[in-house]
């Protein structure tokens, strides 16, 4: 069996949680290792209020002022500017961690005294301002890519120039001093809400699915899944759709999850009989559901919370619904596929036992239980609860000997999978900062509900497209905080609640690693199947249909979130079932038997007509769709029966290639 990469480890995809890190050995070696240790135990202490408990109040801003101190220089020392791999470390990058530690540390120390004198302009301020935006657009690009890079770069030249822009666009410009300085010290630039939830909530989080991690609970989810389903037609592909989806809840990216399953799902799968661009479409598809799987989702939705000034277990409730209908249209198509062509479950001799697999579980099953007792139960803070469940679990695997793993290294680990996510919420900040300062935000909401006419569909479609093509470049953080600032509030002006945006927005970003032409999970999974990525990509499309869907009809329908009464939330959630079942039979070409072409074109439009929402701003007409969709479907699934069962029809050709990508 392969030997699953490690979400720190190279990919083939440069992704901000899977950095390509230079490993340096002696003295700088030990200097790495002892900051990326630092950064997971400064935030614990922080979390914890272990200062203010003994007497030593430390502000917000100074513990994100340590954290920068930390992370920057641990960019330069770990990560090559080319992205190579190099013996030893260049002067410039001791150069540039030396200054991150004089940006990060200038506000860690002297952050209480120049809170209330910002105004002020000085040297030191807009110098040090100055540095803290080179040092953080130089890590974004080492860890994030290129294209976040630029984005930032055009905001910026837009908060020094934004007056020679015409009509709606112009705003108010800042001399490059006071710009400097309003990023580098405002809680609206650099220190803003973006690194603030990375380096609290989200870094509990990647405390504890670390600690999982090193104590086997990959290895754990893997076999479970195959328990459970292994056995079944389609066994594998399952397997990797159940095991993707728990993996969720260890890592919320979705490059890691295809590094951590993919060298075991799609090999597997290929062998059952399944093509290798769909294997890897399988893996990429259910890892990049990670994202949007309560109770852990991706970094983002912990975002999404503050943004909106809600708990995090609100948001992971009213996501609940939209993922299980994501993994419902994947496992159908994954069952159909394997039902056309004639595939079988792997053999027992070949499963572990379920007997002998859930006893291994006890680490993740008291990380799991604390997350959703410390949500839910004891209403706690997210990062509270990220932390004291890596605590538990980390302790249960002391007390049961856990051999491979130790506290250090699960640290380590830790820091090394925050770098990328400090340099893009810092960059984030910045973004943030320019729009409040200029305006930009507010006028471009209203340019852009003026371009729609009023139009609500139409502006869902507009903001969709612009999600995905920002996300083709840039990791699901930076699209969602860049598109909740500039366009969530467009819609939530056309009647859709905020809550329903922001997943909106989410959602499209997050579509970007499956979409192509750039999809990082798909590159990933191509890479590990051997197979063409744009085969990959658009079967991975086909595979996640419903999620192109999905979002518009939780922002037209807000049952599908969860708000409404638990008569309405039922229905809505039940027709969408539904819908997604005929939706994923249509797509492969197999339903009870192998469908033809105008059959295939019917049962598409029962379940587009079956998804309709049946309340919300569409609800006058959505009845009658519903109803003309359902008795077609049904008319269709009798005649598909019949045909299954009719002796002439079972000539069924035991191994039927499979449908081509664009299918």
């Amino acid at each position: 069996m392969p030997r699953p990469v490690r979400p720190s480890e190279p990919t083939t995809a440069r992704d901000p949680e899977n950095l390509p890190a230079a490993r340096p050995g002696g003295a700088a070696g030990a200097v790495l290792r002892v900051i990326l240790v630092a950064i997971p135990a400064a935030g614990m202490l922080f979390i914890l209020q272990v200062p203010s408990r003994v007497g030593v109040p430390v502000f917000r801003e100074q513990y994100l002022g340590v954290l920068l101190a930390l992370a920057l220089p641990a960019v330069f020392l770990s990560i090559p500017a080319r992205g190579r791999e190099r013996a030893r470390i260049p002067w410039h990058d001791w150069v540039l961690a030396c200054a991150g530690v004089a940006v990060g540390g200038y506000v860690a120390v002297y952050y209480p005294s120049v809170a209330d004198r910002l105004a002020i302009l000085t040297p030191d301020k807009w110098l040090l301002g100055l540095a803290a935006v080179v040092l953080l657009l130089e890590a974004v690009r080492r860890t994030a890519g290129a294209a976040v890079l630029w984005v930032a770069v055009v905001f910026l030249l837009y908060g020094r120039f934004a007056d020679l822009l015409p009509g709606p666009l112009a705003g108010t410009p800042a001399r490059w001093e006071r710009l400097f300085t309003y990023l580098y010290l405002d809680l609206n630039g650099i220190l803003g809400t973006p690194l603030a939830v990375a380096s609290t909530v989200v870094l509990g989080f990647v405390l504890m699915g670390q600690v999982l991690f090193a104590t086997g609970g990959a290895d754990f989810l893997g076999d479970l899944a195959l328990a459970l389903v292994g056995r079944f037609r389609g066994g594998p592909a399952k397997m990797a759709v159940v095991a993707s989806s728990l993996f969720g809840n260890i890592s919320g990216s979705a490059v890691a999850n295809v590094a951590v399953d993919g060298p075991i799902t799609i090999p597997m799968m290929k062998r059952a009989g399944y093509p290798a661009h769909v294997a890897a479409a399988v893996e990429a598809t259910a890892s990049t559901g990670g994202q949007i799987m309560p109770p852990v989702m991706g970094a983002a939705a912990f975002l999404m919370a503050e943004f909106l000034g809600i708990r995090y277990a609100e948001v992971a409730a009213a996501a609940l619904i939209p993922a299980i209908l994501y993994y419902v249209c994947l496992f159908f198509q994954v069952d159909l596929e394997a039902a056309r062509a004639g595939l079988r479950g792997l053999p027992a001799d070949q499963l572990p036992q379920l007997r002998r697999v859930l006893p291994r579980g006890s680490v993740f099953a008291v990380a799991l239980g604390s997350v959703i007792l410390g949500l839910y139960g004891l209403r706690w803070q997210a990062d509270h609860v990220g932390v004291v469940a890596a605590a538990l679990a980390a302790l249960v695997a002391l007390v049961l000997r856990v051999r491979g793993w130790s506290v250090l290294g699960v640290l380590e680990q830790t820091g090394r999978a925050l770098l990328g996510l400090v340099a893009v919420t810092g960059v984030a900040g910045l973004v943030i900062g320019v729009l409040q300062y200029t305006g930009l935000g507010f006028r471009l909401a209203l340019l852009l509900t003026q371009l729609a006419g009023g139009d609500l569909p139409l502006l869902l479609l507009l903001t969709a497209v612009v999600a995905m093509l920002l996300g083709m470049g840039m990791p699901t953080v930076a699209v969602y905080v860049l598109m909740a600032t500039l366009v969530a509030p467009a819609l939530v002006q056309l009647g859709v609640p905020a809550l329903a945006a922001h997943l909106f927005v989410f959602y499209f970003g997050m579509l970007s690693m499956i979409t192509p032409p750039v999809c990082l999970a798909t590159f990933t999974a191509a890479a590990i199947g051997g197979c063409d990525f744009w085969r990959a990509g658009w079967a991975s499309m086909r595979l996640a249909a419903v999620a192109y869907l999905v979002p518009f009809l939780f922002a037209l329908e807000p049952a599908l979130i969860g708000r409404g009464s638990m008569a309405t939330i039922l229905l809505a959630t039940g027709t969408a079932v539904l819908g997604t079942w005929l939706l994923a039979a249509s797509l492969v070409g197999h339903w009870f038997t192998r469908l033809s072409l105008p059959e295939r074109v019917l049962l598409a439009a029962s379940a587009v007509a079956v998804l309709t929402p049946e309340t919300g701003q569409v609800a006058a007409f959505s009845w009658p769709l519903e109803v003309a969709g359902l008795v077609c479907a049904a008319l269709l699934a009798v005649r598909n029966w019949r045909q299954a069962r009719h002796p002439q029809a079972e000539v069924l050709r035991p191994a039927v290639p499979p449908l081509p990508p664009s299918s």
